[in-house]
């Protein structure tokens, strides 16, 4: 049975979903409150989180996990010779030497990447994709992003585009 959250002013009328009866609990307990960020952020959380879920078991189909594809993702966005140096990993991915250094040896036994000494510097180590892992990242991002397109597959090009711009207003807010 759907249930239906009655209308704000100048809103169509929309399903009730989870944060609705959330905040519905607010007003009754807190009625000084203003809500609107708690609405805008608690479904960008469950978003959030629900997509994470999705591409996770997405990812897992090609034998890695959202840390090695984001790692395989920056070697693949770098260009041939898909060569990075793990401090560029480190820096771009926000992540501590010891978290990059685990991440690089699980993908280093599985073949996915390679680590050689760094020709310019004789203390540096040099990151690439292997053949297999290139192979990897271009068939985990292909269905990563048909995964994500099915979310939007009701929705008007025109509403996803407006949300882009709301989300990255929001985000350039922060």
């Amino acid at each position: 049975m759907e249930t239906h959250r009655v209308a704000r002013q100048g809103e169509p009328h929309a399903k009730q979903d989870a944060v609705d009866a959330i905040i519905s609990q607010w007003q009754r307990a807190r009625p000084d409150l203003q809500t609107a960020p708690m609405e805008v952020f608690g479904r960008i959380y469950r978003l959030s989180r629900e997509m994470g879920d999705r591409m996770e078991k997405t990812y897992q189909r090609f034998g890695i996990g959202r840390g090695e594809f984001d790692v395989l993702a920056v070697l693949r966005r770098a260009g041939e010779p898909y060569t990075v140096s793990p401090r560029e990993l480190t820096a771009t991915l926000m992540l501590t030497t010891g978290g990059m250094t685990g991440r690089l040896d699980k993908l280093e036994r599985a073949g996915l990447v390679q680590r050689s000494p760094d020709p310019a510097d004789r203390r540096g180590l040099r990151v690439t994709l292997t053949p297999e892992g290139l192979s990897v990242i271009d068939q985990a991002v292909g269905t990563g992003l048909e995964e994500q397109a099915k979310v939007f597959a009701g929705m008007e090009p025109e509403r996803i585009e407006q949300l882009n711009e709301l989300l990255r207003e929001l985000l350039a807010a922060m």
